[in-house]
């Protein structure tokens, strides 16, 4: 197998990220995407969650990191990958993107997004 992945899609989080005060009191809504590298050939010969990444594990490491509030939508991203290689050092990437729905600046759009791409580089010896 070339290459596998576990994804989390249009996941919706009510969270109070931002540099303005109304957004760190009110909060605001967030679209978060999100593809993990892992080698599902185990899994899919075995049938076991031993086997794979649970994907119910990382929506909590990631809903843990957006209940804290942050500044910017950067230092989220950061602390949620690093959460997710903590807890599975042996995925070999991260695609994360974080997108601020209605983002206050006068501007009519559907979000303002950060996107990361990580390689794990330890799974690359």
């Amino acid at each position: 197998m070339i290459s596998s992945y576990i994804t989390l899609q249009d996941v919706h989080f009510h969270a109070f990220h931002g540099v303005m005060p109304q957004e760190r009191s009110v909060g605001g809504d967030f679209l978060l995407n999100l593809r993990v590298g892992y080698s599902l050939s185990a899994a899919m010969e075995s049938d076991s969650l031993e086997d794979t990444i649970s994907y119910a594990t990382l929506y909590e490491l990631v809903a843990g990191e957006m209940r804290i509030p942050s500044k910017l939508l950067e230092h989220v991203a950061s602390r949620i990958a690093n959460a997710i290689i903590s807890v599975y050092p042996e995925i070999s990437s991260i695609d994360l993107e974080i997108v601020k729905q209605n983002p206050p600046m006068g501007a009519d759009c559907a979000g303002a997004s950060v996107e990361i791409h990580l390689i794990n580089d330890k799974t690359l010896e």
